[in-house]
């Protein structure tokens, strides 16, 4: 399967996306890795698709991607029901390729930089993936800093990943902030596979409690999130979906023209 090929992009709710599954995309990474210079590993939910539509910013964020997960379970049965080639497999979220993505990187070596989180957060979480996967080469940097890319904060960041030679920038600060920050600093760092992951290290330090395995498999994962987290994603999770319903209804129209 040809991951490049624009012909394989799908339009779905007003996004553009890659039906790939979490193994597809490490091995997109993996490509990017060894081409050098930057890439950018996107992901679309519901909330991006809301935001997107409202930030110029981050639409051209997508469009400037070079490869765009599926984080989203709804969206993917929506696209099943139009008949499109997508399913389960296809959900592709940093807890779909986590063990996978941290065996990667131990066992080739690659140089991850984290950048995220309050204070102590980066090291609690560093230290909880050391033991599980020991040896991997891990540095993190806070979230809490001017993201001006011509403030000193965002220069002296700059400095220190460019020390730190990374392979692959995760970079979690919520959206859209930790998007503008990759959008503004890919090409000033100039090399890294940059993926946009949000909470992960808020979990990997146990900050924040991680949905069950079941939840997962059962495609409940955003109901345990609500019930953890009904202050940040009660509008998020049953507000702002409804604001997709004209993309929606595009959908169904382009579903129409192509049985008819």
């Amino acid at each position: 399967m040809d991951l490049f090929a624009p012909e394989l992009r799908l339009r779905l709710l007003g996004g553009v996306i890659d039906p790939v599954t979490p193994a597809e995309m490490l091995a997109a990474m993996g490509v990017f890795v060894a081409g050098g210079g930057t890439a950018v590993i996107a992901s679309h939910n519901s909330h991006s698709l809301f935001l997107q539509r409202r930030t110029p910013a981050l639409k051209a964020y997508f469009e400037d991607a070079d490869l765009i997960q599926i984080d989203s379970l709804p969206m993917l049965l929506w696209g099943r029901l139009l008949g499109l080639k997508v399913g389960r497999e296809h959900r592709s979220a940093y807890s779909d390729w986590r063990d996978a993505f941290w065996s990667l990187a131990r066992d080739r070596q690659l140089r991850v930089f984290h950048v995220g989180g309050v204070p102590g957060v980066g090291e609690r979480a560093a230290a909880e993936i050391r033991k599980s996967f020991a040896g991997v080469n891990l540095a993190v940097h806070e979230g809490y800093f001017d993201v001006d890319p011509q403030s000193a904060d965002s220069r002296a960041l700059r400095r220190d990943i460019a020390a730190f030679d990374p392979d692959i920038i995760l970079v979690g600060m919520g959206m859209p902030r930790q998007e503008a920050w990759i959008a503004a600093n890919r090409h000033l760092i100039g090399r890294g596979v940059f993926l946009s992951v949000g909470v992960a290290f808020d979990y990997e330090a146990g900050d924040v409690a991680a949905a069950p395995r079941w939840a997962g498999r059962l495609g409940a994962e955003r109901i345990h999130r609500l019930l953890s987290q009904p202050r940040r994603l009660l509008v998020r999770y049953l507000v702002e979906p409804w604001f997709l319903t004209p993309a929606a209804l595009a959908d169904l129209g382009a579903w129409f023209s192509r049985r008819a």
